[in-house]
Parts: C-alpha cells; sequence; structure tokens
C-alpha cells in the first residue's frame, strides 16, 4: 500500500504473544504495539484524530496555533501533525520530559515552554496548564487540545485501536490491563471493545504517587503514566480494577520485557508488565489478557536504561541495571 502522508501511516499496529515473559499455562498475554506508530507511540493515533476532527469542524484552520500540555509523546505526535497540516504547535513541557523528546520537539520546529516550579500535588501538571492559560490569552489564534478532558481523545481508540484488536483476535479478550494517565486510551479501549466483549475486565495502571484514584500524591519520574491531577475524561465506575506500580518496579518491567521479548519499549511498559505479573495468581484459567506497549525505549536512555548502576531523581535513587 502507498500513502499520501505519514499520517495516513498512523495504526495498524501489530499484536504480538508475550510468551517468554509469560509461560504461565492457561494464561495468553497479547501486547498490542503501539510504538510501531510513526511519530513512535500511541499518542499519534490521538494527535491525528483530534487535528483532522478540529480541522473538519473548523476549529483549527490554516495559521492556527496548537497549544498543549505534554510530557513527551503526545507533544512529539501532536508536532509531526502539525507540520503535516503546516500549523504552528507550542508544547508546556516539565523536568520530566525525556531530553530525547525535547530534542525531537525542536526537529519538529515546535516552540518548547518549561515550567520548573511544582504544583501543590507535588508535580508539575498544574504549573503547565497555568502556563497554556497564559499562551491563551497571549494568542488569540492559539487552540488548546486538552487531552485530559477532550472525548476526542478516548474516542480515538473505541474508533480505531479497539476495531484492530477485534478484527486481530479471533476469540475473546478476557482482561485489558492498560497504563492510565490523561485516561482517554483506557476508556476508548475499553469501550470499543466492550461493544463487542461485554464481559471484559478493565485493570487501569497507575503509579504511585499519582493522585487519579486518589491516592496520596508523592515523586514520580516516568511519564505517560500517573498524574498529579484526576483527569476530566476519567469514570472510575466503568474500571473494575486498579493496580499502583512504582518506579523502580516499571524500570524492572523495562529491562525483562527486554531481555524476554526483545522488545525495547518505554516507562509505561513496565509498569503494565509489572501489574500483569501482579495479577497473574489470580487470574481465572484459561485467560486472554490484552495489554498495550505505548512507546519505544530510546526515548527512555537518560531514564529507564542507563548504564549507570544507580541514580538519582527527585532525591531518590533507582537501579539503573536491573
Amino acid at each position: 500500500m502507498i500513502h499520501d502522508s505519514i499520517t495516513d501511516c498512523i495504526g495498524g499496529t501489530p499484536l504480538v504473544r508475550l510468551g517468554r515473559l509469560f509461560p504461565e499455562p492457561g494464561v495468553e498475554v497479547l501486547a498490542k504495539l503501539e510504538m510501531l506508530n510513526p511519530g513512535g507511540s500511541v499518542k499519534d493515533r490521538s494527535a491525528r484524530y483530534i487535528v483532522e476532527r478540529g480541522i473538519r469542524d473548523g476549529m483549527i484552520r490554516p495559521g492556527t496555533r496548537i497549544v498543549e500540555s505534554t510530557s513527551g509523546n503526545f507533544g512529539v505526535a501532536l508536532a509531526m501533525v502539525a507540520v503535516r497540516y503546516g500549523l504552528r504547535f507550542t508544547a508546556v513541557v516539565d523536568p520530566n520530559a525525556s531530553r530525547t523528546n525535547l530534542r525531537i520537539l525542536r526537529q519538529f520546529g515546535a516552540g518548547i515552554e518549561m515550567v520548573d516550579e511544582r504544583d501543590a500535588a507535588g508535580g508539575y501538571l498544574h504549573t503547565r496548564l497555568a502556563r497554556v492559560q497564559d499562551l491563551l490569552a497571549d494568542d488569540p489564534d492559539a487552540v488548546w487540545i486538552n487531552q485530559y478532558a477532550n472525548h476526542l481523545n478516548w474516542e480515538t481508540h473505541a474508533a480505531t485501536t479497539a476495531r484492530e484488536v477485534i478484527a486481530d483476535c479471533p476469540e475473546p479478550v478476557d482482561v485489558l490491563v492498560a497504563a492510565v494517565s490523561t485516561a482517554g486510551t483506557l476508556h476508548g479501549l475499553a469501550r470499543g471493545l466492550r461493544r463487542t466483549w461485554p464481559a471484559l475486565k478493565v485493570v487501569a495502571v497507575d503509579a504511585v504517587g499519582s493522585v487519579i484514584f486518589g491516592t496520596p500524591p508523592g515523586p514520580r519520574m516516568l511519564p505517560g503514566v500517573g498524574s498529579s491531577r484526576v483527569p476530566e475524561l476519567l469514570t472510575p465506575a466503568e474500571i473494575d480494577q486498579v493496580v499502583h506500580i512504582d518506579d523502580a518496579t516499571a524500570i524492572h518491567g523495562c529491562h525483562r520485557l527486554l531481555r524476554h521479548e526483545a522488545i525495547f519499549a518505554g516507562g509505561s511498559s513496565g509498569s503494565v508488565v509489572a501489574a500483569v505479573e501482579e495479577l497473574m495468581p489470580e487470574l481465572p484459567r484459561p485467560s486472554r489478557v490484552l495489554t498495550l506497549l505505548a512507546d519505544r525505549g530510546e526515548r527512555y536512555l537518560d531514564l529507564v536504561y542507563t548504564d549507570e548502576t544507580a541514580f538519582e531523581h527527585d532525591g531518590l535513587t533507582y537501579s539503573g541495571h536491573l
């Protein structure tokens, strides 16, 4: 197939069986490799879907400046889509964004607004959102994507990701295990899958230190999972179980995934690997588990795959080679 643009290449990612990592008899673990999207992450889907809908509806026009608070991947995806459609883009980021992602953003021509003041919850999200409001006030042509409250975020995955899974799976999935931050990917995928498989159990994977499900705030290192505020998209009644994974355990999960399956993935992938491992004893046999590996490991060389035996972040020490 010949495509007309890079954005036409988004989606259609493969499913892979993680049989070497999870050889447990009676349990099949499938992973959707969203890292193979052209921009390197699952966020390519929502960036394309939201921008194209905005263009169609007239909210986004030639000369529009897109503004978004992002820890990295959604920013990279929006930067790519903005170039495709001749739009301006400014990413409001914080010190947890990987240096690689920041370099990628600059190569796409994106503007970068870095905030370094922590909010009351101990993170940076509220500070980033305040900066977004300043940018909107300064530029009448600016449009805020607002992935934490934009219903198109979850609609993306109900319309695309879930349909692909259903088409690729000859038998039903019993359990969905997915990381949560904006809640858009989790809810969209779950809602889309439940239209065909209504008995699906949905397990949200959150970070220790995240406040999404009412747990105490604390320092978090890995972007892409957890939040210092409750996203407007969250509907707790649609989630059957929540598993909290700390940064060190997530890093360990990344290394196990790489060693056993040769899949070089980002931090949230380590979180879902650890969550599946934690859930394994309680899963009925037989069970088919679906998870999603959201992004690539190259962008986490300085966070997850450091060559140092130990490193510090926000006063906490983490093991590098696990």
